[in-house]
């Protein structure tokens, strides 16, 4: 049985820990109002995105762009992969990599290749200690990232997909294949309760006929200059940079109620744990006093006689 110094070691420990998954959980609540509201500010502009993506692609009269074709025997994916800086936020990062280890198997079955690019340190540790090569990553700002962020992945993204598997692409100064698939893996946010890791495929982007069908159905009379066509090679790199931003946000704001029940969770533990060392240590100092009275009244007894 441990001493009461001990016991009572553990119990200072334990409450200074708690102090720490306390703050932790503080400052991942108070981050989640704001994750929440950029979320619900990205949306309305990824709708338009869309709706004007639908009209261009109905006006152009043929979905003949790279990005909107299929490859007829494709070869290489590329899979962008979603996780946080930091740790601490349960079993946030677990969940977006099983799905993504399920994914590499799919397509692996499929024979296609794959190359894993990362947002967030947890993903490249998680790799790299399972000696699986990163082809490219982006770190720092899983918290709270920006449009740039998103861009700066997008950009080397749609330069290898838009070369293909067959030509090779210069990235960081270094050649590499192109790839014929995008697929993104990420956690989308339902509720501070629910965060679901969800797997889409960036491009070929797959445009939806009934939506093309709906906006002729009703049309916002778009005028094109210089033309349809030419503004589908501007918008669709855009498009996905906008998809990709948004899948961002939703994990932004994912990372943060992962955090904050993780963190709620870890600190009821504590107290629980520190109030059942307290009573331990409570019943061993009594048990000492106990034994001391039952001495004391026995030499008192001894002597007596």
């Amino acid at each position: 049985m441990a001493s009461i110094r001990e016991l009572r070691s553990r119990i200072r420990s334990v409450n200074s820990t708690k102090k720490i998954t306390k703050a932790q959980e503080l400052i991942a609540t108070s981050r989640i109002t704001k994750a929440q509201a950029r979320v619900a500010a990205s949306k309305p502009y990824a709708e338009e995105m869309t709706s004007v993506l639908s009209e261009l692609a109905s006006a152009s009269g043929s979905l003949d762009h790279p990005l909107l074709v299929e490859r007829e025997e494709p070869k290489r994916a590329a899979v962008l992969v979603v996780t946080s800086d930091r740790g601490m936020c349960g079993g946030y990062n677990s969940n977006v990599l099983r799905e993504t280890r399920e994914l590499i198997q799919l397509l692996k079955s499929e024979g296609k290749e794959t190359v894993v690019y990362v947002l967030g340190q947890k993903g490249v540790d998680y790799f790299t200690f399972r000696g699986q090569k990163v082809a490219g990553s982006w770190t720092g700002f899983s918290q709270q990232p920006h449009h740039a962020d998103a861009v700066a992945a997008t950009d080397t993204l749609v330069r290898l997909f838009t070369a293909g598997s067959d030509e090779y692409v210069t990235v960081d100064g270094a050649e590499t294949h192109g790839v014929d698939e995008l697929h993104i893996v990420y956690t989308r946010f339902v509720s501070m309760l629910s965060q679901v890791p969800e797997v889409r495929r960036m491009a070929p982007i797959v445009v939806d006929e009934a939506d093309i069908e709906e906006e002729a159905a009703e049309p916002r009379n778009y005028s094109f200059e210089p033309g349809a066509d030419q503004l589908l090679d501007a918008l669709l790199p855009k498009y996905v940079s906008t998809r990709v931003f948004a899948a961002l946000l939703e994990a932004a704001a994912s990372e943060n109620a992962a955090r904050r029940t993780a963190m709620k969770a870890a600190t009821d533990n504590a107290s629980d744990l520190a109030t059942s060392l307290s009573r331990e240590a409570n019943q061993l100092r009594q048990a000492q006093i106990t034994q001391e009275i039952s001495e004391i009244v026995g030499g008192a007894g001894a002597l007596a006689n």
